[in-house]
């Protein structure tokens, strides 16, 4: 079967989908989010629940790993089925609440977690430059996602995958070419995340904590008719923004992995809102792979409580069916898990103001 991508061939598309902060609060099209709704006596207004879905665009360039990915009813791995699929369901996500998605340029591990990484699954060349292929997945994404309202946070970097790139100005070519290929198709809806979890086994000093607030700031520095996009990084499980990078982002990413203490994630955001050079603006996790959703205190609830943003990670585990997680390839990008259906009901709850 043939799965034809719907890429729309206008460059003077008029974009239906803004997103902008004002102080901790995301606006799309100059409204709050979730304008006027409050639950068990917190406001929701002005947060972004979202879900990782970092493998829409995925695809694997070496022939000796790409057999692993292979479909169960056809036995054979499909890059453009899978972004068909992941397009389809999209509406579903937004139907419960889910107002925003992370997606990556180099993915994540298609395993959930990895100690190595054989396969190349990049969006961008060794130079810097940009996939074709990979872009024009991600354009059918994208346009889908400004149609239904949806704010897409891209990352463009994943460790065990920046190996491709040839150095330092390869990674600075590569922010460029992103950023002038978002301007170009005139998307509004996305934020930029520079790299998943920047602490965790990065070889080039610009992906690490201590380098990576310069390309935070390089992407922030490229403008078009006074307009540019907004910019952040994140850190792995636990981890605390450092300062250099609180300074020049426009929103704070952290992660919840590894966290199994709700309180944590409370006190993860109060130590955040205490870093050096904070000044109101979001806190947002767009990773962690705790659920409990059925029970009355959970990650995401502690977060939602200290106003911060919350997102939801999960891969297919030991001995689980294709219904099972959304980083684990091959994906079914539908809600046919009970982990799936326990957070995709609890957002459409806290969304709606239901106690």
């Amino acid at each position: 079967m043939q799965y034809p991508i719907p890429i729309s061939q206008r460059q003077d598309m008029e974009r239906k989908t803004e997103v902008t902060i004002d102080g901790e609060k995301f606006l799309i099209n100059g409204e709050w989010t979730y304008k006027g709704v409050g639950w068990q006596g917190h406001p929701i207004e002005g947060l972004l629940f979202n879900t990782r879905m970092v493998q829409g665009i995925f695809d694997d360039l070496n022939p000796d790993t790409r057999h692993r990915w292979a479909y169960p009813d056809t036995d054979v791995w499909d890059a453009d089925r899978n972004t068909h699929e992941f397009i389809e369901a999209m509406p579903l996500w937004r139907d419960h609440g889910v107002l925003a998605f992370t997606i990556n340029l180099q993915g994540g591990s298609p395993q959930g977690y990895s100690k190595e990484q054989p396969w190349i699954n990049s969006a961008i060349n060794g130079d810097g430059t940009l996939r074709p292929d990979y872009m024009a997945r991600l354009q059918a994404i994208l346009d889908r996602a400004d149609e239904l309202g949806m704010v897409v946070i891209l990352g463009l970097f994943y460790f065990g995958q920046e190996n491709v790139m040839e150095n330092g100005a390869a990674i600075r070519r590569a922010v460029d070419a992103v950023v002038d290929w978002l301007f170009d198709h005139e998307y509004r809806n996305v934020i930029i995340e520079i790299n998943n979890e920047s602490n965790i086994r990065y070889q080039q000093p610009l992906l690490m904590p201590d380098g990576v607030h310069e390309l935070i700031e390089q992407a922030k520095a490229r403008t078009r008719d006074g307009c540019r996009f907004l910019v952040g990084t994140s850190y792995g499980g636990g981890f605390i923004p450092k300062p250099n990078v609180v300074n020049v982002s426009d929103f704070l990413l952290v992660h919840g992995n590894g966290v199994k203490d709700p309180n944590r994630i409370t006190e993860m955001v109060e130590q955040t809102r205490q870093v050096e050079g904070y000044r109101p603006m979001p806190i947002l996790f767009n990773e962690d792979d705790h659920f409990d959703f059925d029970q009355p205190f959970n990650n995401m609830i502690a977060a939602t409580q200290a106003y911060a943003s919350w997102g939801y990670f999960d891969y297919r585990m030991a001995d689980e069916g294709f219904e099972h997680g959304y980083q684990s390839v091959p994906v079914d990008w539908g809600i046919n898990s009970d982990r799936k259906r326990g957070f995709f009901n609890l957002v459409r709850q806290i969304t709606s103001g239901q106690s």
